[in-house]
């Protein structure tokens, strides 16, 4: 039998990638050894992709202090690109400030300098009295204290306690103004949305990279409690997608792999090359995605120094 393919007949997704995509990977710091065991796993399986750096996140308040430090200092040690996330929420300059001290004297060169989440009974955000006001002021503050690399956050949909989009924008423009090296958003599931957005930056003068959060999706339960802090918007679709596979993770995993790489795949059309997953401590999806992008283990790529 013949099939004649007619001109409206795409090549596959994954079809003459431009081979050159860069990765990042975000973990939260460990608190048992169960979960430290998972850390450690979740980092050897990504780490052979080479990525340009690995986060790991900060508690409110700076409620996993300890651990974070625990975990930066042990990745740095590797010989990981480790970046330390630090919030100013509930904390002095000169508490902030010893804190990003900490992560200096551990070998750590990068930090992802966040407000943090607001501390109040409804959620709300007041500055500390004799802390840094906000994230701009957190970037000030850091690029006077050592010469860090300092990644921000961006909102590709508006924050929940944004004004405007544009209010969005002017409060990006300001973070890298002070300081920052890229922005890097949170997860979204619309590629317009990111591209409108990226397009604004550009309008308001922002030209550091603004790198996409990539949140494979898996509980869409979870997500939703995820979205509803940052404001992101979870696809009515994305339920359907997921319905009735409560009891086969395996399939439910090759579905969130696919949605999580045909976005990826998107943004690459548009000249995307970075892309930064939010792995919640778990390779599989996450390297999965980076497998249909076109990413290989690469050789001699190994951690210099192997922790128990």
């Amino acid at each position: 039998m013949t099939y004649a393919f007619g001109p409206g007949l795409r090549p596959s997704l994954f079809a003459d990638l431009p081979g050159d995509t860069k990765v990042s990977f975000e973990f939260f710091p460990p608190k048992t050894d169960e979960a430290t065991a998972q850390f450690w796993a979740t980092f050897d399986a990504l780490e052979p992709l080479d990525p340009s750096f690995v986060s790991v996140t900060y508690g409110a308040g700076g409620t996993t202090r300890e651990r974070t430090l625990g975990a930066v200092s042990a990745l740095a040690k590797r010989g990981a690109p480790v970046a330390a996330h630090l919030t100013c929420v509930s904390a002095s300059r000169d508490e902030v400030d010893a804190v990003a001290d900490s992560f200096w004297e551990a070998g750590v060169r990068h930090i992802v300098a966040l407000r943090g989440d607001g501390q109040g009974v409804d959620g709300s955000y007041s500055a500390h009295p004799q802390g840094y006001a906000n994230a701009a002021e957190l970037v000030a503050g850091l690029t006077k204290r050592h010469p860090f690399e300092i990644s921000v956050a961006a909102y590709p949909e508006i924050h929940p306690e944004s004004a405007s989009a544009q209010a969005d924008i002017d409060n990006l423009k300001r973070k890298i103004d002070a300081g920052a090296t890229r922005a890097i958003t949170q997860f979204f599931f619309d590629v317009e949305r990111l591209l409108r957005f990226r397009d604004a930056a550009a309008a308001a003068g922002i030209t550091a990279e603004i790198v996409p959060g990539i949140l494979p999706v898996s509980n869409v339960k979870q997500t939703r409690k995820f979205a509803a802090q940052c404001g992101a918007t979870i696809p009515g679709w994305m339920d359907s997608l997921f319905e009735g596979l409560d009891s086969h993770p395996g399939t439910r995993q090759m579905v969130a792999a696919t949605i999580a790489a045909e976005l990826c795949q998107q943004l690459t059309v548009e000249g995307v090359r970075h892309f930064h997953f939010y792995t919640l401590n778990r390779s599989e999806l996450s390297y999965a995605v980076c497998h249909l992008l076109g990413l290989r283990p690469t050789e001699g790529v190994a951690s210099k120094e192997k922790v128990a």
